[in-house]
């Protein structure tokens, strides 16, 4: 009989952890890659609690439970997950170590599955709860996979190839490259297991991660140019064995726990932000040298190639029609009250599938109406649909996955009839004026995002307000939507990457009034050389790949200078001369009445 309520889940939970010996155990949001999205099968933390958020952990002791989110997540946490059940707790204010030490007994045996945390995070916990006389306990197998008695089983969806016209360099030329690194580095191997970048080295592609075209395995390249890849065998045509050559050992990907004992006496280099503590573990029981390295593949697959380049502009000029449609379409039916932000985000959709060529959305739309577009990561749900009330402001976060690109853009929308207040005008400038501020800013090699950040917020901060976001993260060609380590932002404590020609970023900044409305505006950028008269060294400089009408209406063109004004008119010059040859009828006419110059 399945248990049917989330207490019940809980109940047979601490039952299973009595029955072990464990005096609790965490439970994070996460699957064996560290992927920001998983499978259905790695949901564990949604089954035991109903939490429907990408990201969260909890604890559950014997008498007591926390979930832990961030500030993304506060209402959603309330709404979804049963506050009799588990306090909330909100990170980074909260530490999970921290509560259990604080809220268990001295000698409490706490569990945690190796396979499921980063190694830091394993460290940091084994080390805080050793102060206050606990323990970190590794589990054989996940408890909560003994009493999950429908859990799904992970994808068996095919493995495709990613053409190598549209990845732009061959397998084997990237592993070459690997190997090579492997040997100037005197390591015998490197372990792989962010899908992404698993993904890019071997040029396939998957559908086993909902948002994210990639396939559950590990691959382990070796400094002969070999390479082991661990996948469900019945997943790999013979097409993809074929292409990928005698090189490439095809394994079950089951066997990868056990393979690990293969490396003893051996240096393998490790990721330890993108491999969980299971592979370090098992590696050093098995007298492994492991070196602590980023993952090789991360810079090559952040510098898109002329191939990866010409396929993002593609895949952009075809979403920015999609995009177009649905704007003309809202102007329309957005003033007669009738939409929701539900029918919105289907619609957005649909017009994006009409292009024939959608493998996926990028992420889950965020369909924000009145005050829902205030919550940064707000995600509509049947309990939380607005309608798009006329005489008032709508946001609209989405993307798409296509072949040969990756979209992510923002729009802010007045939905009409009448006038924006002056107040909601004012800040939607101020955003723009930051975004146009970064759109056009050059900048010497050797910049980092962190020194460009406060570029799109100043506008903001000079009126006292600010957004609690980062202003840019990278992006994947028909990969992940986040992608790093490019990335604009605050400073970081753990270091930056440097942002370098070919890496395509974000450029978003925005403005959340709570409980009133939210303002982002968001396009795709590249990183390009430029040239500068007169200038010394290297420079750089960004091309705005997201083609699309800004929203003219929340504009006080007062407080627009005139290079502000020139750049809104050229971009929109460029939407209406990609864009106008893909539309006809009134989408068609929409377009150039959106694209008239101010």
């Amino acid at each position: 009989m399945l248990m049917q309520t989330h207490e019940a889940r809980l109940q047979a939970l601490r039952a299973e952890l009595e029955k072990r010996g464990l005096d609790g155990f965490v439970v994070p949001l996460s699957d064996e890659y560290l992927s920001e999205y998983v499978g259905a099968y790695a949901q564990r933390l949604a089954w035991l609690t109903g939490f429907g958020g990408s990201a969260g952990s909890v604890v559950v002791l014997k008498d007591k439970a926390a979930i832990f989110v961030d500030g993304r997540y506060t209402l959603q946490v309330r709404d979804q997950v049963d506050g009799r059940l588990y306090d909330y707790r909100s990170v980074p204010e909260d530490s999970i170590s921290g509560w259990i030490a604080d809220n268990a007994a001295k000698g409490a045996k706490i569990g945690y599955d190796a396979w499921l945390h980063s190694p830091g995070f394993v460290e940091q916990m084994q080390n805080r709860l050793a102060k206050s006389e606990m323990e970190a306990v590794a589990v054989e197998t996940n408890p909560i996979d003994a009493v999950w008695q429908d859990r799904p089983e992970p994808s068996p969806a095919p493995v495709v190839l990613q053409d190598e016209a549209l990845a732009g360099r061959s397998s084997a030329d990237k592993r070459g490259q690997i190997a090579e690194w492997l040997q100037e580095e005197g390591h015998d191997a490197v372990i792989i297991s962010a899908l992404d970048s698993v993904a890019w080295a071997l040029n396939i592609r998957g559908s086993d991660v909902e948002r994210t075209p990639v396939a559950l395995s590990y691959l382990v390249i070796k400094a002969d140019g070999t390479a082991d890849w661990f996948v469900a065998p019945e997943k790999v045509s013979a097409e993809v064995a074929a292409a990928l050559g005698n090189a490439v050992c095809i394994r079950p990907r089951d066997s990868f726990a056990d393979a690990l004992s293969e490396f003893s006496g051996k240096s393998v280099a490790l990721d330890p932000q993108r491999a969980v503590a299971g592979i370090f573990e098992a590696l050093e029981a098995a007298g492994a040298t492991v070196a602590r390295a980023q993952d090789p593949v991360v810079l090559p697959k952040a510098v898109k190639n002329t191939a990866e380049i010409a396929g993002q502009r593609a895949a952009q000029a075809r979403d920015g029609a999609a995009i177009t449609r649905f704007l003309h379409w809202l102007s329309v039916e957005g003033p007669k009250g009738e939409i929701t932000e539900m029918s919105a985000a289907d619609r957005l959709e649909a017009f994006r599938r009409d292009t024939g060529q959608l493998v996926d959305l990028s992420f889950d739309t965020i369909s924000g109406a009145g005050p829902n577009g205030a919550i940064v990561h707000y995600r509509v749900s049947e309990e939380t649909n607005r309608t798009l009330e006329p005489g008032s402001v709508y946001l609209v976060d989405s993307g798409g996955q296509y072949r040969d690109g990756t979209t992510d853009i923002t729009r802010t929308v007045w939905i009409g009839p009448g006038e924006p207040s002056e107040e909601e005008k004012d800040r939607y400038t101020r955003v723009l004026k930051g975004h146009i501020r970064l759109a056009v800013q050059t900048f010497p090699t050797g910049t980092i995002g962190s020194q460009l950040d406060s570029l799109a917020r100043q506008y903001l901060w000079e009126a006292g307000i600010d957004y609690a976001h980062g202003t840019g993260h990278g992006v994947g060609a028909f990969l992940s939507v986040h992608e790093g380590p490019q990335r604009i932002a605050k400073p970081h404590a753990s270091g930056e990457q440097a942002l370098l020609p070919g890496m395509i970023l974000s450029n978003e900044p925005g403005y959340y009034k709570t409980g009133g409305f939210g303002i982002r505006i968001e396009n795709l950028v590249l990183v390009e050389e430029r040239s500068i008269g007169g200038s010394e060294g290297k420079w750089l400089g960004f091309e705005t790949l997201t083609l699309a009408p800004i929203d003219r209406t929340l504009v006080a063109q007062h407080l627009l200078t005139r290079q502000e004004v020139e750049w809104w008119n050229a971009y929109h010059a460029r939407v209406r001369e990609v864009l106008a040859p893909q539309l006809d009828g009134d989408a068609l006419a929409w377009l150039e009445q959106a694209c008239q110059p101010l």
